[in-house]
């Protein structure tokens, strides 16, 4: 469910649970499609037959990027914010790769608005991110994102 809110009640937003996103299914070709892009074909990523013969995952795994990134559409899911001329991806603190993603897999993200604080046109949110893996007993990231909305 995605909590709409007006861009001058941003500050009201400290401590708010934003639920969780909807799953997203990591495939092989998006996998491969990431690979492309970063030129980032380790065989663990790409290559299904030696990843399930050789890695110790049992098959091929996302990358930690990919399912970082991740972060973007979920977050566009969970927060509407009304109002804004300008949305920036301000950075990360705190990112950690807790558990790896096997191809096939279906994740999701959950978030709580940490931090709310003005800056020069707008505000900057610190978003506790936490990206859990159906059916696994530990996350697959956990980081903080910061958000900046202009008006």
């Amino acid at each position: 469910m995605t909590t709409t809110v007006a861009y001058a009640d941003l500050p009201s937003l400290v401590g708010r649970d934003l639920g969780f996103s909807d799953w997203i299914e990591v495939t092989q070709e998006r996998v491969n499609v990431f690979a492309d892009a970063t030129d980032d074909d380790q065989w663990i990523h790409t290559d299904p037959e030696r990843a399930t013969a050789e890695s110790p995952f049992g098959g091929p795994i996302a990358h930690g990027f990919l399912t970082l990134s991740l972060t973007i559409p979920f977050i566009t899911e969970l927060l509407d914010v009304e109002g804004v001329t300008t949305k920036v991806n301000y950075g990360l603190d705190k990112v950690r790769f807790v558990s790896p993603v096997k191809v096939g897999a279906r994740v999701r993200m959950g978030a709580v608005i940490a931090e709310v604080t003005e800056v020069a046109g707008g505000y900057q949110l610190v978003i506790d991110q936490t990206i859990e893996i159906e059916g696994g007993t530990k996350p697959a990231v956990v980081a903080r994102g910061l958000s900046r909305f202009y008006a």
